[in-house]
């Protein structure tokens, strides 16, 4: 149903739950997706709690099937994730550090991290409501501008979670800002969009309000 509208389906945050099941587990993961019909597999990179050369790998073996990758970043990241004397080749060995639980943000880090998810192949990536955008009364438009600034609208996708952020997002970013949002809103956003070009379209539920 969804394709024959060209709408694309994606996984959600399934592939956390392979952790701990063995190197072929993605594989087979991957396959049962293509399997099943869906178009994009999402990579929760907080949740999934994987290395980074495991998380290039994933992305690389998801476009080998031919499917779509989109990993998920958070704006703030465990300290003892965060390399020692500031970032690190591709490949680099590194010490692995205590685990902590102090979570400091780093929007440099989540960036050249996204950046070598897009090289590797990723589609997409997506950028987590919380300490972001998910109150609209606090959204950190410096953090939107140098993840779009860096990575482009086209390339990033931004979780939110009221109809204030929404329209926040395509007031400053035009009507094609990719965001992530409830199946059930979809027609209010798109009525969103259209008022922004130019079409005169009113909300199917009479209310101006989207749920992220």
């Amino acid at each position: 149903m969804a394709h024959k509208h060209d709408v694309y389906v994606s996984t959600g945050d399934w592939a956390e739950h392979l952790r701990g099941k063995g190197p072929s587990a993605f594989k087979e993961y991957i396959e049962e997706c293509k399997h099943l019909g869906f178009d994009t597999i999402e990579l929760n990179v907080g949740s999934l709690g994987i290395p980074e050369e495991t998380l290039l790998r994933f992305v690389r073996l998801i476009k080998s099937d031919g499917m779509k990758a989109k990993p998920q970043f958070t704006l703030k990241i465990n300290r003892s994730d965060i390399p020692i004397g500031g970032d690190r080749a591709f490949g680099a060995y590194i010490v692995p550090q205590p685990q902590t639980y102090e979570m400091v943000e780093d929007v440099d880090l989540l960036i050249r991290r996204a950046e070598r998810c897009l090289e590797a192949g990723a589609d997409m990536i997506m950028i987590d409501a919380d300490d972001v955008c998910k109150y609209a009364d606090s959204v950190r438009a410096d953090v939107i501008a140098k993840v779009i600034g860096r990575l482009g609208l086209e390339k990033t996708m931004f979780e939110a979670s009221s109809a204030q952020t929404s329209e926040w997002f395509i007031k400053h970013y035009g009507p094609k800002v990719n965001l992530f949002v409830d199946h059930s809103q979809v027609m209010d956003l798109e009525c969103l969009r259209g008022r922004n070009l130019g079409k005169n379209h009113t909300s199917v539920l009479g209310s101006s309000y989207f749920l992220f």
